[in-house]
């Protein structure tokens, strides 16, 4: 049988503390050589005043026996918030829906064991991901924390951060949008003990801050040289979000591969925002993120992390990986198997008797 899972049943059993402790055995056996992961390819074309893109990414576990595809079917579009452009996906399937499936096979039989949607389990690897970075990049006596954004991606990251420093007391919260961080303050400081803060700019929000997380849609640099402390340490969940400045001042940065962009393919004469004009991914054609020290070298102990208090410290989320989808949706698989959750489909839906 092939399990199908929804984001509302991978909420109920996916926890970030299991999220980041499976993402350090995979990096382990990625440095190992034994885990394999392939560079995230887009495919691009026009669609009326959007743009269509086909997103795929895979990677095979063989600790968990899957190998695991992601895939996104996208419209989208590049509106200018505030003073940045943003990347926004429009949820323009049926019922205002979007489109991001994982297909997790067997690598005994090749067969499909489950299908999900991408949505709750990319937020919570997001997450994962820079909790890690946060764990050996961040001082330990850290305090205060400010997080940049207070959508989807902005909860996994405080998720993230209060999973590997649950010491830190106060959190302050900015976004362009005052009703959502106010919202976003309220939502969490229900569930957490940490007094949370709506501030009114970015630079409220980072004064003094030990740990300043970055996690938004824009498509140009957000946090610049300025507001870059001693001993601050900053992440963000995509390249462009920190300037090419601050990367240069820094004392450390540490990125997740160092694979820089997505392979691209796209539609002749189509002008793509965040591979154009020096937005988005330009800053890969800026920064060297190839010769800086990868997350899983930092797991593995083959690089160091913070050496001292006063060190600058980045991690770079530059681009994800196909094999941390095989990952966590097969530990999702698990929990979902013991906890008797989801739909089973026969598997001979999905297989053929002809040779393909």
């Amino acid at each position: 049988m092939t399990l199908i899972l929804n984001n509302r049943e991978i909420t109920k059993i996916l926890s970030m503390d299991q999220c980041i402790d499976a993402l350090k055995d995979a990096y382990l056996d990625f440095v190992s050589g034994v885990a394999v992961t392939r560079r995230r390819s887009d495919t691009l074309i026009p669609s009326g005043e959007s743009i269509y893109g086909l997103k795929t990414m895979d990677g095979i576990a063989p600790s968990l026996g899957v190998g695991a595809v992601r895939i996104n079917s996208d419209i989208v579009t590049w509106p200018k918030v505030g003073n940045s452009y943003r990347r926004v996906k429009v949820p323009a399937a049926p019922g205002s829906r979007y489109t991001g499936l994982i297909l997790v096979f067997s690598t005994e039989t090749g067969e499909p064991l489950a299908i999900m949607p991408d949505g709750v389990i990319q937020r919570m690897r997001v997450g994962a991901t820079s909790a890690l970075g946060t764990h050996y990049l961040a001082r330990t006596n850290s305090r205060t924390a400010a997080i940049i954004g207070s959508g989807w991606q902005a909860g996994s990251q405080l998720l993230g951060l209060l999973t590997v420093r649950p010491e830190v007391e106060v959190v302050r919260v900015f976004s362009p949008n005052p009703d959502n961080v106010s919202r976003f303050c309220s939502d969490w400081g229900q569930q957490f003990n940490q007094n949370f803060c709506a501030v009114d700019s970015l630079v409220e929000a980072v004064q003094g801050a030990d740990i300043v997380l970055c996690a938004t849609s824009s498509i140009d640099s957000l946090f610049e040289v300025e507001h870059f402390e001693a001993g601050m340490h900053v992440g963000s969940i995509k390249p462009p979000e920190i300037s090419r400045q601050v990367l240069q001042l820094a004392d450390s940065v540490c990125v997740h591969v160092g694979h820089g962009k997505p392979l691209l393919t796209q539609a002749d004469d189509l002008i793509v925002p965040d591979h154009s004009g020096g937005r988005g991914w330009g800053i890969s054609d800026e920064f060297d993120f190839a010769a800086c020290p990868t997350l899983p070298e930092l797991v593995s102990g083959a690089v160091k992390g913070r050496v001292s208090a006063q060190e600058r410290t980045c991690f770079v989320n530059d681009l994800g990986l196909g094999l941390q989808f095989a990952v966590v949706a097969g530990i999702t698989m698990r929990l979902a198997l013991s906890a008797g959750v989801g739909q089973d489909l026969p598997t001979e839906i999905f297989t053929q008797l002809e040779h393909p």
